[in-house]
């Protein structure tokens, strides 16, 4: 009897004890996965659909995603068409109402900055094009501390109870990535005026804020691997310019980087290009340190 008495006491108390469950965050790319931890910290759970080793604009609607997406209380993904040809099926078959396009529960964080890249008139010529601008803008700083205030925003809607703390974080998070800023900047001031060529557009929002010179790409078209024809264009302009390196991504070919550097020993700089995109680039600050670092050592 006594036994029994301690058990219903103990049910009692579980019963009467609030229990708050973590907000469910599915993050289509590693960036947005970091950046909802800086913000959520203990209070969310993030799912993050792919990996920096992976070209987003290829992914397909995996089973696992889709078990994934019905969890989801938020969305969280560049947009832009960048996940064109995944994400609208998992939203269809497995998304709930709070996270469907225009609720509380989805944010497309190109959506709350000013885009590069803006298209009047596609067609399939150009090749894989975003008509709404360039959605790559994970490495410009200044673009992600704006979706960090778009996400704590929302987070506040989403789970009133925590509102206090998420704000809290991102006063914390702002206050000092607003410093790392500048440190990256008067790091970064050697690299102004350097010229590039790069593999695909996918770096325009770094080397807008550095002031890097894309001199060309080494795709004829985005989406277009590179031909050989294309290749021995590609050597010819750049002969004579001072071009200090190749940029790679790590989900890239780098076949066609490799031909071009053994023929103009313009060396290859694979850039993480989003965060676990090399072993030192775990956070999105380790994204930013490593990546002034290596566009440096050229230098």
């Amino acid at each position: 009897m006594r036994k029994l008495s301690f058990l219903i006491f103990g049910l009692g108390l579980l019963i009467a004890a609030p229990v708050y469950a973590k907000v469910n965050i599915f993050a289509c790319e590693p960036e947005w996965g970091a950046l909802a931890e800086e913000i959520g910290g203990d209070l969310v759970d993030i799912y993050t659909a792919t990996s920096a080793q992976q070209d987003v604009h290829h992914m397909r609607a995996k089973p696992s995603l889709l078990a994934a997406m019905r969890k989801a209380d938020l969305v969280f993904c560049s947009g832009a068409s960048l996940e064109v040809g995944w994400l609208p099926i998992l939203i269809q078959k497995a998304g709930g109402p709070n996270v469907q396009p225009n609720t509380v529960g989805w944010i497309m964080a190109s959506d709350y900055v000013e885009k590069l890249e803006v298209m009047q008139q596609v067609d399939r010529s150009m090749g894989h094009v975003h008509p709404e601008g360039n959605p790559h803008i994970q490495l410009d700083p200044h673009r992600v501390l704006i979706v960090a205030e778009v996400l704590a925003d929302r987070l506040t809607q989403i789970d009133r109870v925590n509102a206090n703390a998420y704000f809290s974080n991102l006063e914390t998070f702002s206050s000092i990535w607003t410093a790392q800023i500048q440190a990256w900047e008067i790091k970064a001031a050697v690299l102004k005026g350097a010229k590039v060529v790069t593999y695909h557009n996918n770096w325009a929002y770094l080397l807008n804020w550095l002031g890097i010179e894309t001199v060309s790409s080494l795709e004829p078209k985005p989406g277009i691997p590179p031909t050989a024809a294309h290749l021995e264009r590609v050597l010819s302009k750049i002969k004579g310019q001072d071009v200090t390196a190749i940029l790679i991504a790590p989900f890239e070919n780098m076949d066609g980087a490799e031909w071009l550097s053994q023929r103009t020993a313009i060396p290859i700089v694979k850039l993480p290009f989003t965060v676990g995109g090399n072993p030192q680039a775990q956070n999105l600050t380790a994204l930013f340190e490593e990546t002034i670092r290596l566009l440096e050592q050229p230098l």
